[in-house]
């Protein structure tokens, strides 16, 4: 799921090792490079560990180039041919689909290091719009040649089913947030998820930028968006966390799990 690579003779797009921002995977990148997977500092988390030296080699000639997209652009559309599944190696994204109305329902946010495109495997078509919350760069893989490579290895077989399963878990969970818990709850749950999705990537769990609207986190969770900012009144009043715009600081992670 993963990836922020070299570029020859740029300005690297790379954080320093001690430099744990998210702001600094939002730098722009020049489009259609050719990449490694190799030195991809967000490597573990799309490479399966036990590959050959030759299956990597592989991996990497798959992963063949990246793409920018800007802020408020679409990486694809409903109904799009479903040709490739993307990697977010820098910046953020969402997925929408529309009701018949034309109101729009957020489904899911997508940070660096995470996969979009599945929902296009079982129809060959996709059936949400990909929404570039900022600037953002994907790695494009082929599904086509990472099907073929995955009857080959095991390992990448693995990787690929784990992934599938991951993103059946958050379906799953999805419908639990909005059909069991309280506004409270959710918030709560959402900030939570955040900030372990930020923690497994290596950047600070209890400090980051919320890149989505209040307004599409209300979307999401099926709250107005009065009702999330109380939420997040409430949480400071409780000295849970702190918020400075998006800037979202977790006072008391375990206070927070609590609720």
């Amino acid at each position: 799921m993963l990836l922020e690579l070299d570029f020859p003779r740029q300005e690297s797009t790379s954080p320093a090792p001690h430099d744990t921002s998210w702001d600094a995977y939002s730098r722009k990148v020049p489009s259609s490079v050719k990449e490694g997977c190799s030195t991809c500092s967000l490597r573990s988390a799309c490479v399966p560990d036990g590959l050959t030296a030759h299956e990597i080699a592989r991996f990497d000639a798959i992963v063949n180039t990246t793409r920018n997209i800007k802020r408020g652009e679409a990486l694809y559309r409903t109904h799009d041919p479903f040709e490739s599944i993307y990697a977010v190696r820098a910046g953020s994204f969402k997925t929408v689909v529309m009701h018949r109305d034309g109101r729009e329902q957020v489904t899911g946010f997508h940070l660096a290091g995470e996969v979009l495109g599945l929902d296009g495997v079982c129809a060959e078509r996709h059936s949400s719009d990909a929404i570039a919350l900022e600037d953002s760069s994907v790695c494009i893989m082929p599904y086509s040649l990472l099907e073929s490579m995955c009857t080959e290895s095991k390992q990448l077989q693995r990787q690929m089913l784990r992934t599938m399963s991951s993103e059946i878990v958050r379906e799953s969970s999805l419908m639990m947030l909005l059909g069991t818990m309280s506004a409270e709850q959710r918030v709560a749950t959402f900030l939570l998820n955040l900030s372990s999705r930020m923690k497994a990537r290596g950047y600070s769990a209890a400090e980051f930028n919320l890149r989505m609207t209040r307004e599409e986190m209300g979307n999401y969770l099926g709250m107005k968006l009065e009702t999330v900012s109380r939420m997040f009144s409430k949480f400071q009043r409780d000295g849970l966390l702190e918020t400075r715009g998006k800037k979202i600081r977790i006072v008391d992670l375990t206070a927070l799990a609590a609720v």
